[in-house]
């Protein structure tokens, strides 16, 4: 049975025609690769052409190289492709060269023995946040154990506390770029509101979102910004069923705070 192939988490940009310097045989191998971001399982060749938006033989050419320099390899069953290990080795270097994940990696590791909840860092990409760090609790599924995970920016609390950095005219135009699908029903999508939740952020210091992208989760967001840039958040997410939102801020937040003061008094 053949699977449906949903939009990458994160849009690709055109391949250039113009640009001198530019490779187009790279950008499609990249989209090759890139054609995994929403797969539920093994890819057909057929699958990875129309999920790259390459005619088969083009994907046949760029799949068979890809698979000899290990970036892709047949699944067990033999029935289709999966990433190759060797792209482990380039998330390795994104996360042991990256400084806001060294100087968070020891910070964090404290702050989820002192709260004994769920415990993220994620870096900001605009329309979404990706998890650079994540240190369970005892509920998680698990997709919510993947570093490399992504969620929307404007529905959780690390992406308002990101965007919370950002003045009204930037924030303007990147909710009007986001696609602003509910992900769960009562997930605010009005970009009036959103902006005014924003704006509460920025003036407490940290976001806090209830059931805004999963059901039944309190979480909290501190911003990590340098010179008004925002890098990325940290999180601390619990359960509704165990804190009320306000007993939940009041002890969680000013740990977040020190922790992200802490982070940040490293740059």
């Amino acid at each position: 049975m053949s699977q449906s192939i949903r939009a990458p988490s994160a849009q690709l940009p055109a391949i250039s025609a113009d640009d001198r310097l530019f490779v187009r045989s790279a950008a499609r191998a990249f989209r090759v690769l890139s054609a995994f971001h929403a797969a539920r399982g093994p890819l057909s060749l057929t699958q990875i052409a129309e999920a790259a938006g390459l005619d088969r033989s083009a994907a046949q050419r760029l799949v068979h190289t890809l698979r000899s320099q290990g970036y892709l390899r047949r699944s067990l069953d033999d029935r289709g492709y999966l990433p190759g290990l060797t792209v482990l080795d380039h998330t390795l270097d994104v996360l042991r060269l990256d400084p806001l994940v060294q100087k968070a990696t020891p910070v964090l590791l404290e702050l989820r023995k002192s709260v004994h909840e769920r415990v993220d860092l994620s870096l900001f990409d605009e329309a979404r946040m990706i998890y650079a760090l994540r240190i369970q609790s005892k509920r998680e599924t698990f997709y919510a154990t993947l570093v490399g995970h992504s969620v929307p920016t404007f529905c959780t609390a690390g992406g308002r506390a990101a965007l919370s950095v950002l003045p009204d005219e930037r924030l303007r135009v990147l909710l009007g770029q986001m696609d602003l699908t509910a992900p769960v029903r009562g997930t605010e999508t009005d970009p009036e509101a959103l902006l005014h939740e924003i704006a509460a952020a920025r003036q407490a210091g940290f976001a806090m979102v209830t059931e805004q992208y999963l059901l039944g989760e309190i979480a909290i967001g501190v911003p990590l910004a340098l010179s008004g840039r925002p890098l990325g958040a940290i999180h601390i997410a619990g359960s509704l069923s165990e804190w009320a939102p306000e007993e939940f801020a009041r002890q969680m937040v000013p740990y977040a705070l020190e922790a992200a003061h802490s982070i940040m008094a490293g740059f």
